[in-house]
């Protein structure tokens, strides 16, 4: 399949960003375009670097990889020339629409203002702020072509996917958040981000019409929220619970990328789960999670050494959301990754990367 979109089936911190890198690299992507805005991130460890992004494409991992921002998205001019600054890009590797939206450092201070992060648990990057704006028309509105900086990465993301479509060449789309966050279609108002965060919408975003793609929804084992006051949890636990259900010889927890603060962390709920299957639609499933599931099942290479009660519980999984797992992660590195099909399980290794949630 040439067009690939990767989603988030809970409420965010999937483990979308490590997803993207596997296929950036084991299918040789040729073009990646992210979605959103700097409010969502993910983190890569290559060769002893640690980059913590929220703006260029975790497909950064592979040098041939096109990279690409997508009309829809909301940029941080200074967050994202630092992050191609960290990564080492030029131009040649990626590309910024020339309509996707520019986030102001009024836009920053409107949320923090209004106490958005302690209201429903924004991240309060500024990019609902801008996408009001945006919506409102407002004069003083700018998009990426009106950014002198940005000049020598502008493109035409639409153009470019368009003619790479009909080339045959490959495209992941990175989707950002979860759909348990939509702006139309989570259960939790007014807990929810600045937009939807479903397939379709992706690819409106990145302005792709196609028919014929595929979907790879993320999903973990013990379902994760900011921290705060970010909406309802169902079934939620302490890290504590967690370290000694799963039998983690040592303490378990998980920072943010954006805020660095501890998420929040419940057992698995099927609700939110089987609304967005039905919502994206997808070919298959990426499980984050099989370790907190079980402390034996970390770093495991083949399905078959999960614990059999791990097994049964990704099974079940399968048959009741009527959807393949394909990817398991049995640990936060790049190379605690196994792929499964049908014909049995491969392992698959990051070479010299790793890459977390």
């Amino acid at each position: 399949m040439s067009v690939t979109v990767v989603v988030g089936g809970q409420f965010g911190g999937e483990g979308k960003g490590k997803i993207c890198a596997h296929l950036a690299l084991t299918n040789d992507v040729d073009c990646m375009v992210r979605c959103g805005g700097p409010n969502s991130g993910h983190t890569v460890d290559m060769d002893g670097t640690v980059y913590q992004l929220h703006q260029v494409p975790a497909g950064f991992v592979n040098p041939r990889t096109r990279l690409l921002l997508a009309a829809g998205a909301l940029i941080d001019p200074r967050k994202l020339l630092k992050e191609i600054a960290l990564c080492g890009l030029t131009p040649d590797r990626i590309g910024v629409d020339e309509n996707a939206g520019i986030i102001e450092e009024s836009d920053i201070e409107a949320e923090r203002c209004l106490g958005l992060r302690s209201q429903f648990g924004s991240t309060a990057t500024g990019v609902g702020h801008a996408v009001s704006r945006r919506v409102l028309r407002q004069k003083d509105f700018r998009l990426a072509k009106d950014v002198p900086e940005l000049a020598q990465y502008v493109t035409s993301v639409r153009k470019e996917l368009t003619q790479a479509h009909r080339a045959g060449k490959s495209i992941v789309v990175e989707g950002t958040q979860g759909f348990g966050l939509s702006l139309y279609h989570a259960s939790q108002w007014p807990y929810r981000t600045s937009r939807d965060t479903t397939a379709h919408s992706f690819l409106g975003e990145v302005g792709l019409g196609v028919t014929n793609f595929e979907v790879v929804m993320a999903i973990r084992t013990f379902p994760i929220r900011v921290e705060g006051n970010s909406g309802p949890l169902p079934n939620e636990i302490t890290w504590d619970e967690l370290t000694r259900s799963s039998a983690y010889p040592y303490p378990v927890q998980e920072l943010t990328t954006t805020t660095h603060l501890i998420r929040r962390i419940a057992k698995f709920d099927w609700a939110v789960v089987e609304e967005a299957v039905a919502a994206n639609a997808p070919t298959a499933l990426a499980l984050h999670g099989a370790d907190y599931l079980d402390y034996r099942n970390k770093g495991v290479r083949d399905y078959g050494d999960l614990t059999p009660a791990s097994q049964e519980w990704i099974e079940c999984l399968e048959e009741r959301l009527g959807v393949p797992v394909r990817l398991i992660g049995t640990g936060p590195t790049g190379e605690e990754l196994l792929q499964r099909n049908t014909e049995g399980s491969q392992t698959f290794q990051l070479p010299h990367t790793l890459v977390h949630a």
